[in-house]
């Protein structure tokens, strides 16, 4: 079975550019992704502002802490 090095290295080289650009765009884009997405690793973290804060409050100081 060829590899997909082998398949690249016969197609001509603006070809080739193309299959560089592409690979690059959607190692970008993956990066993008993952930096977007969201966790629950938080998730319990501040029980402790839950009797000071309504979670309108609690969010508008979650935004002071992260600027």
């Amino acid at each position: 079975m060829e590899t997909l090095q082998e398949k690249i290295k016969r197609l001509p080289p603006d070809l080739q550019k193309e299959v560089s650009d592409f690979v690059d765009f959607l190692l970008e884009k993956r990066k993008r992704e993952s930096r977007g997405k969201l966790t629950l690793s938080w998730k319990g973290k501040l029980k402790e502002y839950r009797e000071k804060y309504t979670s309108v409050e609690l969010q508008k100081k979650a935004l002071d802490w992260i600027d």
